[in-house]
């Protein structure tokens, strides 16, 4: 495996009175797509020029392979940043700008020109070697920026939201020629972003950053299908949350009351009860349930059974149309579980996606001020925070 492990304990960084990183510690296995995921502000970018040698911390060690680089310059970190503005040379052709840090190595011109032409195919630049950057698309220049950062064969690869720039089809496309790039040279990608799908596309880990601290490290299935707090519930994707009451625990399922709106199921994983001696009836709670696993109908199905499914009627508040799915916003009863109480009395708006499977979806069309029905799985919903209180 090529690449380092990158190894961040307890990081603090103080620019005056502004706590900007607080005691943060993270693992990078040597090899992996590594994302550090959040909203502005959150630190993501300082603990990254950290790592580079931009900044140096208030307190905390960063090793790279076991070694505590914090004394070195950044040009003796082996770690190679690619910033936003991608951060080109105007005057220098495509080649000049790759062949840049080979020269500075004083390597011989035999050695350069091999490097330069290999990592001008791995990025897809062969036939613009001598064109300058104002004559370059976005995309190229990305390119550039890329085959400059990897000509140095560095250990470690730093991308400051290196796609932010170009426009939402080119950053997809890119995301994914990204991606290859680092299968095929397989070396440790450090990647910041404040996109949450980009995050989870390419990702091995993701730490989610919010307010200087690190709240959740996870493979992609982890932070999206089991967050642990409410922030990375809602800064992951969209969800619905439900705040209530824990009724009662019966081996993996947990029955939790909604105020105004009724019992909802949770299935819990075995393991996810451990070490919770204080799980129990009277427990204040928060639940999730992605929109995509809520299902939505004009009828009832009739096979709906109270203790594995939670269902509510309700009425469409608003539909949104996205091509291969539609929102819907709905209005829900509460304390509804059965038709002899009319739906669209209670005050809990749900959101349901419905995915475009086939030309024509299964069912009548729902529309604006419909009265329907919503349901889940208990194994779709999750139990995502505990309250002491």
């Amino acid at each position: 495996m090529k690449g380092s492990e990158v190894r961040i304990e307890g990081i603090d960084k103080r620019f005056g009175d502004f706590h900007a990183l607080k005691d943060v510690s993270v693992v990078v296995r040597k090899g992996e797509f590594f994302s550090l995921l959040g909203p502005s502000g959150c630190g993501k970018t300082t603990l990254l020029r950290i790592i580079a040698g931009f900044e140096t911390p208030s307190a905390g060690l960063v090793y790279v392979d076991g070694a505590n680089i914090l004394p070195l310059p950044p040009n003796r970190r082996h770690v190679n940043t690619i910033f936003q503005n991608y951060a080109l040379f105007p005057h220098l052709t495509v080649f000049e700008n790759v062949a840049f840090p080979l020269r500075l190595k004083k390597l011989s011109r035999q050695e350069i020109n091999r490097k330069v032409e290999d990592y001008l195919t791995l990025t897809k630049l062969t036939g613009q070697e001598y064109k300058k950057p104002a004559q370059l698309s976005g995309g190229q220049k990305q390119r550039v920026a890329i085959a400059r950062a990897l000509v140095n064969e560095p250990d470690v690869l730093l991308l400051d939201e290196p796609l932010s720039a170009l426009d939402a089809k080119l950053r997809q496309h890119m995301l994914i020629e990204l991606d290859t790039i680092h299968d095929k040279i397989g070396i440790t990608f450090i990647y910041v972003t404040h996109d949450q799908q980009e995050a989870l596309s390419v990702s091995d880990h993701i730490a989610v950053m919010n307010e200087g601290r690190v709240v959740q490290v996870g493979n992609p299935t982890e932070i999206y299908e089991s967050p642990e707090d409410i922030f990375v519930a809602n800064f992951i994707g969209e969800a619905n949350l439900f705040h209530g009451t824990v009724s009662s625990v019966e081996g993996e399922m947990v029955s939790v009351d909604v105020k105004d709106l009724g019992i909802l199921n949770v299935t819990m994983e075995p393991g996810d009860l451990e070490g919770m001696r204080d799980f129990k009836p009277g427990k204040k709670v928060s639940i999730t349930v992605r929109p995509e696993k809520i299902n939505i109908a004009i009828e009832k199905p009739p096979d709906l059974q109270p203790d594995v499914f939670s269902f509510f009627p309700c009425v469409v508040e608003e539909v949104i149309y996205n091509g291969f799915q539609s929102k819907f916003f709905v209005k829900v009863s509460g304390g509804a579980q059965g038709p002899e109480t009319g739906p669209g009395n209670g005050n809990f708006t749900v959101k349901a996606f419905k995915q475009h499977v086939s030309y024509y979806s299964a069912g009548p069309e729902i529309k604006w001020k419909d009265r329907a029905w919503i349901w889940w799985k208990a194994d779709d919903a999750y139990l995502v925070e505990v309250h002491d209180a």
